[in-house]
């Protein structure tokens, strides 16, 4: 239990750490694809060939599903030092204060290929700068996440600073988004003629500027006056398996996994969507990621209120099958009797509901899974819990991402779009999916989590 109630300002504090981690990992999943595999009508050079390995998977998808796999296996590792640490100055923070100064320079890396063409060295130099970057990020995030059950008591006060930590994702989001806008800046106001340098300066000043929003809640929260955590003695391969033996982590854990493969491939797709299926210009990216991040903010307080009178399932559950329809559109789009632009709004307007609910409620819910878990076996395992949760969603946009970049063998150019509209279908299965997986997760289990309820 907190040892001092968290006040308002903290919490604040606690949420800047997701809005800089949200921004680096942001631009990964959004610009990565589009930098490297440039369609025609960027003004960027393509940089990794589309070879087929085993006549199956391109080259891009096995870089990053490599990249993800091995940071897959770095996760439990830095949950069990996290949970069994006896730090003085705790458990979580020291970790992620000496994890942001790698993130930042390996994100950067990640944009300087060491060959302007399409080379195969390209890619094996982004699977070394993705795999390094990836560690780094689970050495902060693992350890942030851990913190929220252990900052909170109730369940209101877990949904509530689980609302904030979404803001600064979104707001992460939004930024990580606008690269091309702040790459038009820079290019228009130094006078940079190569597209390519444009977009790294850009990223070498947002993954700075993220690192230093990260470092707010490693200063500006005393863990050892905001939460009291007893450190657990059970080994790695104990810790991974006990997380599994709660029935709901595992139905919690398959609907994540589906939903962040599909989030994935709207992200990644994001890009090619407007400037391929609308024929729209590429700098709408970051207004229309705005206009969605504007209506989120206004579901937030419905969010928590039927929370509180309906249950998070029934929310969880909606949003999942709303989603699988907003995937399904994607296959339509430029397609319809209206103009592009009431096309992609309409898509934005509709996304923001579920992505809203979905960003919010999840982490409450798992803190509730991992709070219960400690009261009925009296070990704190909560840095476990968040580990295996973000393996899995490392593995779901690893292999979003990787199925997106498969698609594009079937075509990612204007009049040529089969591959972009695929991934509409791929993303309403996922969601579809995850809707299934849910309906098996029993809420009533944990109503008698926390103090209040």
């Amino acid at each position: 239990m907190p040892v001092t109630k968290l006040p308002f300002p903290k919490q604040l504090a606690y949420a800047c750490g997701m809005i800089g981690w949200s921004i680096m990992t942001n631009i990964i999943i959004v610009m990565l694809p589009y930098f490297y595999l440039a369609p025609s009508n960027s003004g960027l050079i393509p940089l990794v060939p589309q070879l087929l390995l085993f006549g199956v998977f391109n080259v891009m998808a096995v870089v990053l599903t490599s990249g993800r796999l091995v940071d897959a296996v770095f996760d439990p590792f830095i949950a069990s030092l996290s949970d069994k640490s006896h730090n003085p100055k705790g458990r979580r923070i020291p970790f992620m204060k000496w994890a942001i100064l790698p993130a930042i320079l390996f994100c950067g890396l990640t944009f300087c290929p060491l060959v302007k063409a399409e080379s195969v060295h390209n890619a094996v130099w982004l699977t070394f700068t993705l795999i390094f970057f990836f560690m780094s990020v689970t050495a902060y995030v693992i350890p942030y996440n851990a913190l929220l059950p252990e900052l909170t008591s109730t369940s209101a006060e877990k949904v509530k600073l689980s609302s904030l930590q979404q803001v600064g994702f979104v707001i992460g989001i939004i930024i990580g988004a606008m690269v091309n806008n702040f790459a038009d800046l820079v290019q228009n106001s130094f006078h940079i003629t190569n597209r390519d340098t444009a977009v790294q300066y850009t990223v070498w000043g947002l993954c700075v500027f993220a690192g230093l929003i990260m470092l707010v809640p490693v200063f500006a929260i005393d863990e050892k006056k905001y939460s009291e955590s007893k450190p657990s003695h059970l080994p790695i391969l104990q810790a991974i398996r006990k997380t599994f033996s709660q029935r709901n982590f595992k139905y919690y854990l398959l609907a994540d996994f589906s939903f962040y493969m599909a989030l994935s491939i709207m992200s990644s797709g994001l890009l090619f969507f407007i400037t391929v299926l609308l024929n729209l210009p590429k700098s709408m990216g970051g207004p229309l990621m705005g206009v969605m991040v504007v209506v989120s903010l206004v579901f937030y307080p419905l969010i928590n209120y039927l929370s509180k009178k309906i249950g998070k399932k029934p929310i969880v559950l909606f949003s999942f099958a709303l989603l699988s329809l907003i995937f399904a559109m994607i296959y339509f789009l430029g397609k319809f009797p209206v103009s592009p632009e009431v096309q992609v709004y309409t898509l934005v307007l509709c996304t923001a509901f579920p992505l809203a609910s979905l960003g919010i409620l999840p982490n409450a819910i798992l803190a509730e899974i991992a709070e219960k878990d400690a009261i009925d076996t009296g070990e704190n395992n909560e840095g476990m819990f968040f580990a295996v949760k973000y393996l899995s969603v490392k593995l779901g946009q690893t292999l979003g991402i990787a199925l997106f970049a498969f698609l594009t063998v079937y075509g990612i150019d204007p009049g040529h779009d089969f591959g972009l509209r695929l991934n509409g279908i791929c993303g309403f299965a996922l969601c579809l999916a995850a809707f299934i997986f849910f309906t098996r997760f029993k809420e009533k289990a944990l109503k008698k989590v926390g103090r209040g309820q």
